[in-house]
């Protein structure tokens, strides 16, 4: 029997209630469309509802449930409003997405278990992160991570399952260290598309994500003599302990409503500068066209510039700004990834470098790994030329987008006082407020609620007004809400 080449449903996967029946007496009264929401999720995420399965209709599943037909039209709502089911007219509104699961992280030796208060009493450790991915919490709102449950698993496999096909006997050994032919083209092809960047395929070099490429980048730096790179303040943790692994020192240079003080840069004399110019991380600020030109009059006296183009395709309320890289080949570092448009576990990232940089970075690459691994390369490479990735990404965005939306609501509802900052890109909001309280404070108080959260604290290296960073891109609009809910009750307890 042949089958709608859009939904492509199978009818004998279609469910009935009995999954439900057996609790729809212990629903709340007031809260019946939201628990049959989360009944419908948890089905979804454990597998009773597999991606493609068809849900029951909207009249069947009230009339098996003995509840009004609104209880089952709202709650299929939110599961639309989540991305985990859409409409397909004739077809029935079917399962399109499971829900992220977070695997529980193997218990760690007793003496490193790490504690709450341990964690956000003291400046944050080489470890910090690691230590906050294995807190357990009920709602994680960290940043830098995308909808991890719109990753195009069929379509990954069908590139996976042709490039292993197509993959001769010696592409099994060693490659070449800067990465595979077919990557460095599509990765060329990629950025001229969307980011304006004209590069040749041998220029570029295939890395295990920006993490790599920040400390690869430091370690050709500190062995050129460039022992210490300006950054933005506040800016990113992670890039900062990357470049300090290496021996690089890492000055802080203010960010205000225009991006980077350059001003200040020239005055702090340091020979080179890593920034996020496209999407200031944590605030969100784009680099201003007077910024931008001043910049590169600091770059023509000699400045080498790091940019770290890290979710600037992530953009719903104007197009993005071009990349530093696209107008300053030479006085320009570029680093990019994967990571928020598919995955951070597919560790696949890139550099483009100046000519006098290039041939150390791929000697570092080689001496660190030999390279990425062959077939993931392969893949990536077959989506991009094949399209599918420009196709995922307006589906992303749309999805970003509502959640981004989700969470501003709930701001305003939950955190009146706070002011929202970075609205208008990426996958994460900047809010900070007017009041005297420690951010730390306020995100160990928000863990005691079960919602982890980032303090902007950790993000600066000079004093600044007390903040949270939260992501949004990998929870549905419920889980938001509850979550800055309770971020509001633990900020109320504080003060």
């Amino acid at each position: 029997m042949p089958r709608s080449k859009t939904a492509a449903v199978d009818r004998s996967k279609t469910p009935g209630a009995d999954f439900l029946q057996l609790h729809v007496d212990q629903a709340p009264a007031g809260g019946l469309s939201e628990w049959l929401a989360q009944r419908l999720r948890l089905a979804i995420a454990d597998g009773r509802l597999p991606v493609g399965s068809r849900l029951p209709a909207t009249r069947t599943l009230a009339a098996e449930l003995r509840v009004s037909r609104g209880v089952i039209t709202e709650a299929y709502q939110r599961l639309s409003e989540d991305g985990h089911v859409a409409g397909r007219g004739r077809n029935g509104t079917i399962v399109v997405a499971a829900p992220a699961r977070t695997a529980p992280a193997s218990p760690p030796a007793r003496d490193e278990t790490p504690s709450p208060d341990s964690l956000f009493e003291a400046a944050p450790g080489a470890d910090v992160f690691d230590s906050f991915r294995a807190m357990p919490a009920r709602i994680d709102l960290s940043p830098g991570t995308p909808d991890l449950a719109a990753f195009p698993r069929a379509a990954w496999l069908r590139a996976e399952h042709a490039a292993l096909g197509e993959l001769s006997s010696a592409g099994f050994g060693y490659g070449d260290p800067r990465g595979t032919t077919a990557l460095r083209s599509a990765v060329a092809t990629w950025l001229a598309r969307t980011r304006g960047i004209l590069v040749d395929p041998s220029e570029v070099l295939i890395v295990a994500g920006t993490a790599q490429a920040l400390t690869l980048v430091a370690q050709v730096l500190h062995s050129s003599g460039i022992r210490e790179v300006a950054v933005e303040d506040p800016g990113s943790l992670g890039a900062r302990q990357h470049l300090n692994s290496q021996r690089v020192g890492t000055p802080p240079i203010p960010v205000d409503a225009g991006g980077l003080r350059v001003e200040r840069l020239r005055t702090a004399g340091s020979p080179a500068v890593l920034l996020t110019p496209a999407h200031q991380f944590p605030t969100g600020v784009v680099l201003s066209g007077e910024r931008r030109r001043e910049l590169m009059r600091w770059a023509a006296d000699g400045g080498l510039i790091v940019e770290d183009d890290y979710d600037a395709e992530h953009r719903y309320d104007r197009p993005p700004v071009p990349a530093l890289r696209s107008m300053l080949a030479e006085e320009v570092i570029y680093a990019g990834s994967i990571s928020k448009l598919l995955a951070p576990a597919l560790r696949v990232g890139w550099v483009l470098a100046p000519e006098r940089y290039r041939d150390d970075l791929v000697d570092a690459k080689r001496y660190a790994d030999l390279g990425n691994a062959v077939l993931p390369q392969l893949t990536l490479a077959r989506l991009v030329e094949s399209g599918v990735l420009e196709r995922h990404l307006p589906q992303l965005r749309r999805r970003h987008r509502q959640r981004r939306d989700a969470m501003v609501d709930a701001i305003r509802a939950h955190l009146p006082g706070a002011e929202v900052h970075g609205a208008a890109a990426g996958l994460h909001l900047l809010i900070t407020f007017d009041a005297g309280f420690s951010d730390a404070d306020l995100a160990f108080a928000a863990l005691g609620h079960g919602v982890k959260v980032q303090p902007l604290s950790w993000h600066g290296q000079r004093p600044h007004r007390p903040g949270l960073v939260l992501g949004y891109a990998a929870r549905t609009t419920t889980e938001i809400g509850d979550g800055v809910a309770a971020v509001g009750k633990a900020l109320r307890r504080l003060l």
